[in-house]
């Protein structure tokens, strides 16, 4: 598939979507918001990677928000940037996404960061919520994905004060993972992926699903319990044996039970 607003490229077990608007600061639009949904969908429907890292083009920015330009004029949803819809691919992919912050990481494009479930930074890197300063806010996943890394008031501290912080003070308060040396981020972030996709996949995607049954209700542990049932149970000698016995109308043989 070809996008007109992110690329996207494999490197073996890691998949890379770049923000591809560094003229405008990586901002978000309609197009770019769909076009990760849907880059993100497909990889839902691929073994070949394992890992997603998201990052922005150019060494300036990573992702400074959202941009409404050419949307429709409405105070209805099809006035509103798509952003959710991204949000929520990122949660339910049940592969880790790492975002790599190349530069600024600004208003949506820091909440962007916060939902991915690993953060690696450059040094240079900035951090910033902006929203009120503009009568704007993330009352969602900007607040409470934030608030779960933080700690609560730290995190009201970042939107009623918005503070820019540092790679170096993200990482101290526990909003980001890891900081690089500028010029090693590519690199670096590479071999983060790479140490991540050599875990087990199934066990990850299940650390994954019960992160987010936490916070997701009924749609985050029915993931848990919908992944758990067709990954293990229906394997399970004991739901073969169940099946059987129901299609052959006879009483299940309890020797298979728990195995």
């Amino acid at each position: 598939m070809t996008y007109s607003e992110i690329t996207y490229e494999e490197d073996g077990p890691i998949g890379t979507i770049t923000l591809n608007r560094p003229d405008n600061g990586n901002m978000f639009t309609e197009t770019m918001c769909h076009e990760i949904r849907d880059c993100i969908e497909g990889m839902r429907r691929e073994t070949r990677t394992r890992v997603l890292v998201i990052t922005g083009a150019g060494d300036r920015f990573f992702c400074i928000g959202g941009q409404k330009d050419g949307m429709e004029d409405t105070m209805l949803y099809a006035g509103v940037l798509p952003t959710l819809e991204m949000y929520e691919a990122i949660d339910k992919l049940q592969k880790p996404v790492i975002a790599s912050v190349n530069g600024y990481a600004v208003g949506g494009g820091n909440v962007l960061q916060v939902v991915c479930d690993l953060t690696i930074a450059k040094e240079s890197a900035v951090f910033r919520q902006v929203g009120p300063m503009m009568g704007s806010f993330d009352a969602g996943y900007g607040t409470w994905y934030l608030e779960d890394l933080v700690g609560k008031k730290r995190a009201k501290e970042i939107w009623y004060t918005n503070p820019k912080m540092s790679a170096a003070e993200a990482r101290e308060i526990g909003m980001i993972n890891r900081v690089v040396p500028d010029a090693e981020l590519k690199e670096k972030t590479r071999e983060y992926a790479l140490e991540v996709a050599d875990r087990g996949s199934f066990a990850l995607a299940s650390i994954k699903g019960a992160f987010n049954a936490r916070h997701g209700g009924v749609g985050g542990l029915s993931r848990v319990t919908h992944d758990l049932l067709l990954r293990q149970n229906l394997k399970s000698e004991e739901s073969k044996e169940l099946s059987a016995s129901f299609r052959e109308k006879r009483k299940p043989d309890p020797s298979t039970f728990g195995h």
